[in-house]
C-alpha cells in the first residue's frame, strides 16, 4: 500500500458522518451569506429557527423507532389531529391547560394504537403508519372539517411567536433545545439508548439477551404521538390557526432530517447530534431558497434530493471504509505470508 493509499485510509476512518455535517452547515451558512445580505441578519435567523422547529420536534423521537428498525410515517398526521382537537376545544371554551393535556394525551394514544397494531401482530411498521397517517387525517377532518380556529388566549399565541428575551431564539426552538438534551442522554447515556441499537442491529439477539423488545417498541410509538402532538400544539399556537391539514407533508421532511444525520436505513447506528445538525442543514437550505423566492415546488425537490443524498453517501462511505479494510487484510496476509519461517 503506497503512502496516499494510507493516508486515505486513515481518513476515511477518522471522518464522521457528523463532522461532514458540520463542514456543509459552515459552506451553506458562507454560501447564504453570499448570496443574500439579509441572510445573515438576527431576523432572519429568528425565522429560520422558528420555522422548522415542528419538523425538528417530530425527528427526535422519530431518529430513536429508526434506530430501532422501525419507521413512523403518521407523525404529521397526529400533528394535524392535535390541532384540529386544540382549535375544536377552544372553540367550545375549554381551558386551554386541560385542552393542552387532551391533545397530549390523544397523540399518546395515536401512539400506543401504531405500536399496539406493530407489536400485537407483527406487522411492518411501513404499513401500519402508511394506514394510519390517512386514518389520523381523516379524524382531523372529522373534527375541525375545512374551517378553521384562529381564536386563541393572546398569551399562548405569543409563545409560538416570541422569542428568548435578550436573544433571537425563538421560544418554541428552546423547547426543542431541551428535548434534544433528554433525547441525547436516552439514547447516548442510558441502557435504553443500548438497547435500541441492540434491537435495530440484531433484533432477535435482542431478544434472546433479555431486552424487552415489544415494550420498548411500544413506548417509543407513543413517545412519537406525544411529541408529535406536541409539534402540533406549537404550530398551532405559532400561525395562530388549527386547520385539519396543519403540517401536511411534514413527514417526508422529518425522514429527510433523520437519514441525512446519519441514521442507518436499517437501523442500528445514529446518533442524536447528527440528526440536530441534519435539521440547521435542510432549515439553512430551505432559508437561503426562500429568500431567493424560489417556488416551493423546488423546495420539494431539494427536500427530496436530500432524502436521496442521506441514503446513497452515507452507504458510499461504508462501502469505501469496507473495501480499505479489505484491501488492510490483504496486505497483513501477504506481508506475514512472505515472512520467513522461524526454525
Amino acid at each position: 500500500m503506497t503512502e496516499g493509499q494510507s493516508t486515505t485510509r486513515r481518513l476515511v476512518r477518522r471522518v464522521s458522518w457528523e463532522v461532514i455535517l458540520a463542514l456543509l452547515l459552515l459552506v451553506a451558512a458562507a454560501g447564504g451569506g453570499v448570496i443574500n445580505s439579509e441572510f445573515l441578519t438576527i431576523d432572519n435567523w429568528s425565522n429560520l429557527l422558528a420555522n422548522f422547529v415542528e419538523i425538528a420536534l417530530m425527528a427526535l423521537p422519530l431518529s430513536l423507532i429508526v434506530i430501532a428498525g422501525e419507521i413512523d410515517l403518521s407523525v404529521a398526521s397526529i400533528l394535524g389531529l392535535a390541532s384540529s382537537l386544540l382549535g375544536v376545544l377552544c372553540e367550545n371554551k375549554i381551558p386551554m391547560p386541560l385542552a393542552i393535556v387532551l391533545c397530549l394525551l390523544l397523540g399518546a394514544l395515536c401512539g400506543l394504537l401504531n405500536g399496539f397494531l406493530i407489536v400485537r401482530f407483527r406487522l411492518p411498521s411501513l404499513a401500519v403508519t402508511i394506514g394510519t397517517l390517512a386514518v389520523f387525517r381523516g379524524f382531523a377532518f372529522i373534527l375541525l372539517g375545512d374551517q378553521a380556529v384562529a381564536d386563541f388566549p393572546p398569551e399562548y399565541s405569543a409563545f409560538g411567536i416570541g422569542v428568548i428575551p435578550y436573544t433571537f431564539i425563538p421560544q418554541p426552538f428552546a423547547l426543542f433545545i431541551v428535548l434534544a438534551i433528554v433525547f441525547w442522554v436516552i439514547l447516548h447515556r442510558s441502557t435504553v439508548g443500548r438497547s435500541l441499537y441492540a434491537i435495530g442491529g440484531n433484533p432477535t439477539a435482542a431478544l434472546f439477551s433479555g431486552i424487552r423488545l415489544y415494550r420498548l417498541k411500544v413506548l417509543l410509538f407513543v413517545c412519537s404521538g406525544l411529541v408529535s402532538a406536541l409539534a402540533g400544539i406549537v404550530y398551532t399556537f405559532r400561525f395562530s390557526s388549527a386547520r385539519a391539514d396543519n403540517g401536511t407533508g411534514f413527514e417526508l421532511s422529518a425522514i429527510a432530517a433523520v437519514f441525512l444525520g446519519g441514521v442507518a436505513v436499517q437501523g442500528g447506528s445514529g446518533t442524536i447530534t447528527g440528526v440536530v445538525f441534519s435539521l440547521l442543514l435542510i432549515g439553512i437550505v430551505n432559508n437561503v431558497l426562500t429568500l431567493a423566492d424560489v417556488a416551493n415546488e423546488i423546495l420539494r425537490i431539494v427536500t427530496g434530493t436530500l432524502l436521496i443524498a442521506s441514503i446513497l453517501v452515507p452507504n458510499l462511505i461504508a462501502s469505501a471504509r469496507a473495501r480499505l479494510r479489505s484491501m488492510h487484510l490483504k496486505r497483513v496476509t501477504v506481508e506475514n505470508d512472505s515472512l520467513p519461517l522461524a526454525g
